[in-house]
């Protein structure tokens, strides 16, 4: 059995971090959708960069574009949601046949807006009409000004994926906005069954403490958080809180697991895989991750229930000198300028194509 197909087995959803247009148009996604247990997609600001900058493959929908008057962040969302339109209906069928819980794609507010409520939910709302499909998580940074923001979307029934996740307390923050969104419709005799999931991100965590910690500890912070934030994951849907939205029809918002490629060369390439199998989670990886793993990825067992050693691990982190609480806030913030950083060389590019390509 491949190791992709055993991650199913344990009702882990594999999901491939990456879109092009040459992926859709090659045939390469579907193929992975058939042959590799994908069964969703996600992507980012410096996806969507580097297929635009570095190919030619968007050059004459870009010069299309701009001949019809559009230009920078307007120009973006049509490259974008033709491609994620592409995408979700290719996983259309999955999504049908899991009753809505899997085949999802992912597309991100504009990170400009990172930290201005109002605008982030009206974003939300905007792109969740333009883009049309029922299968489509409109992506949202769980910071604090992102939260209610989160809330104001959920009870306006847009599915969020909440992104830039890095520890157990922020993923918990994000969780009480998207049932305090859910609360609102249950009052308001609106639906609850508003999808979700909790993108939280693994493997920074290691390369931000790579030359901190001895060589016994290195590379287990981000795997111990994991564990933790799974464990808070289970505790939470056996709340007395959930099981009341639980009881109306509301579904979990699932865990998500991100940035799982390995960034440390003397590891497993695919040690995040291997590591965090859970049920009813998700796992989205890079391309060369989710091939690699196809190939001689290993699922040995499930993460515990009340998260194994994490706890141990992360105090022996913080006994070593690593403040875990500070480099959650921490990674956050330079998640969050790393997204503005790469939507402005995006949007540059796009610019410069722009001028290039009409001349």
């Amino acid at each position: 059995m491949k190791a992709t197909q055993h991650l199913h087995d344990v009702a882990q959803s594999l999901w491939l971090d990456n879109i092009t247009r040459d992926l859709l148009d090659s045939g390469t996604l579907k193929r992975y959708i058939d042959t590799l247990s994908v069964t969703g997609l996600t992507s980012n600001p410096s996806i969507f960069d580097n297929a635009i900058a570095k190919s030619t493959w968007y050059d004459s929908e870009i010069r299309r574009l701009g001949a019809a008057g559009l230009s920078g962040e307007a120009l973006f969302f049509e490259l974008a949601i033709q491609d994620l339109s592409r995408a979700a209906d290719l996983f259309a069928e999955i999504h049908t046949r899991t009753a809505t819980v899997d085949g999802w794609v992912s597309l991100e507010v504009s990170p400009l807006l990172a930290y201005d409520t109002a605008k982030t939910a009206a974003e939300a709302k905007r792109l969740h009409v333009k883009v049309g499909k029922p299968n489509v998580f409109i992506k949202i940074p769980g910071t604090t000004e992102g939260l209610p923001a989160i809330e104001e979307a959920i009870f306006s029934g847009v599915p969020i994926n909440v992104t830039l996740l890095f520890s157990q307390e922020q993923y918990l923050a994000a969780a009480d906005a998207y049932m305090k969104g859910l609360e609102r419709r249950v009052a308001a005799h609106l639906s609850p069954d508003v999808r979700s999931v909790a993108s939280l991100f693994v493997s920074r965590w290691d390369k931000a403490t790579t030359d901190k910690l001895p060589a016994t500890l290195s590379d287990t912070l981000g795997i111990a958080i994991s564990c933790q934030s799974y464990a808070a994951y289970r505790n939470l849907l056996e709340s007395d809180r959930w099981q009341r939205l639980a009881a109306v029809g509301a579904r979990p918002q699932r865990l998500l697991f991100a940035s799982t490629s390995a960034k440390n060369p003397k590891v497993s390439d695919v040690l995040y895989i291997n590591a965090l199998a859970a049920p009813n989670t998700i796992n989205t990886m890079p391309e060369e991750t989710l091939l690699a793993f196809g190939d001689h990825g290993t699922v040995s067992g499930v993460i515990a229930k009340d998260g194994g050693t994490a706890e141990s691990t992360i105090r022996s982190i913080r006994d070593a000198g690593v403040d875990v609480a500070a480099l959650a806030v921490r990674l956050q913030e330079e998640g969050a300028k790393g997204f503005v950083a790469s939507w402005h060389h995006l949007l540059e590019a796009i610019a410069t194509k722009s001028k290039t390509l009409g001349e």
